[in-house]
């Protein structure tokens, strides 16, 4: 498989770009409509969550599919489709009408895009040279925290002004946008190839089954049974935190939907301000450092957030949650990486499904506080936990 030109990788970044951005845009959209959707639906805000939780589940289980698809008939092929699929579905949300509907489509939103992330960045890893890599993936997972950021604002502003449904047809749109282009590229990619000379005949694919074996194989690994085991707990922890914190902003800073969803942005401004300054980070601090000083970051933004009010200690607290987030985070990514080289693409495929099954348990779990009104007390738990996982993963990555 060639290497891409500069010129061609730019090319092909773009849509890619895009598609993470409007993928990351509606996981996250609809946290700040918990409280509106809600109202509209006549039931409460824990149960509206379920349009949260759904997503987070079917996005985590897809991930042990997409990958042998992905090899099977192309990383490309498939991320553009499953674009496409994101484009009709979002399209389909907003003509929801009523709550088991909208949760239906949620997962099938969920499904969709759980092939574009992790997909676009084995892509990248395939076709840009090893001394590319880094700054690509980096300009990758910029878009992607853009993302989030934008999802986080733009699901505020829509429920305040021309409601819920409005999100989802820009996500279509967005999505629509993106598998076009991605096509595109796709037929100029397959003309491009048919010119060349016949090649070595191609390595056989992995078939499903044979995934699967390699999947138990990777489980009744200590290490790795270690990564995916702190993954889970953090997802739980920060994810579960995380999609509620607009509530308890709207509910007890008396903050409007869309100025929550504002404030929440700064949770991704601390994780750019994390990926454009890593190589610094981890000068400073070392890899044990992150891990203490991220931990610490998100305990204390927690137990600020639960204990304050103002909309200057909120914004305050979501900034620093989101850096501290993205170093201990990121500290695990590392460790994921390394916790199964000889399959490697396996073992980030378990790994993004650890994360997300940890969001959707932390989701509903969450959800169960925010009912009882104790969303406060729950912030203090998870900072507590973190505070402890915290510990547990300094303690560990310094044995490897």
């Amino acid at each position: 498989m060639s290497a891409l030109t500069p010129a061609d990788e730019r090319q092909h970044l773009q849509p890619l770009g895009l598609a993470g951005f409007a993928s990351m845009a509606s996981m996250r959209i609809c946290d700040p409509m918990l409280v509106v959707l809600g109202q509209e639906f006549q039931v409460s805000t824990g149960d509206a969550s379920a349009v949260v939780s759904v997503f987070a589940v079917v996005y985590g289980v897809l991930q042990l599919f997409y990958g042998p698809l992905g090899e099977r008939f192309g990383k490309l092929r498939v991320v553009s489709l499953a674009v496409l699929a994101c484009a009709l579905f979002s399209a389909i949300t907003a003509l929801s009408t009523n709550l088991p509907m909208l949760v239906i489509m949620r997962g099938f939103m969920g499904a969709a895009a759980a092939g574009i992330i992790p997909l676009s960045m084995a892509w990248v890893g395939d076709r840009v040279p090893y001394e590319r890599r880094q700054e690509t993936l980096a300009k990758l997972m910029s878009a992607t925290v853009l993302g989030m950021m934008s999802g986080l604002w733009f699901g505020g502003f829509a429920a305040d002004t021309v409601g819920w449904r409005g999100a989802f047809v820009v996500l279509a749109v967005m999505f629509g946008v993106a598998a076009v282009l991605l096509l595109r590229r796709l037929r100029q990619q397959a003309k491009r190839e048919a010119q060349l000379p016949t090649q070595s005949a191609p390595v056989a694919t992995t078939g499903l089954w044979a995934a699967f074996r390699l999947t138990g194989q990777l489980l009744g690994t200590p290490r790795v049974r270690w990564v995916l085991g702190v993954t889970a707990a953090e997802g739980a922890l920060v994810f579960g935190a995380m999609a509620f914190m607009p509530t308890h902003l709207h509910q007890q800073f008396g903050l409007s939907v869309v100025a929550a969803g504002s404030v929440m942005m700064l949770y991704g401004v601390g994780g750019l301000l994390y990926s454009q300054m890593a190589r610094r980070w981890l000068a400073w601090l070392g890899e044990r450092g992150l891990v203490r000083t991220g931990a610490a970051l998100v305990a204390v933004g927690l137990l600020l957030l639960a204990c304050g009010s103002g909309v200057w200690l909120g914004m305050l607290t979501c900034l620093m949650t989101g850096l501290g987030f993205y170093m201990l985070h990121n500290t695990l990514q590392v460790q994921a990486t390394q916790m199964a080289p000889a399959a490697r693409g396996t073992a980030m495929t378990l790994f993004a499904s650890s994360l997300f099954f940890g969001q959707s348990t932390g989701v509903l779990i969450m959800a169960q506080s925010v009912d009882m009104g104790w969303l406060a007390y729950a912030f203090t738990v998870v900072a507590v936990g973190v505070t402890g996982l915290g510990v547990l993963v300094y303690r560990l990555v310094g044995r490897h």
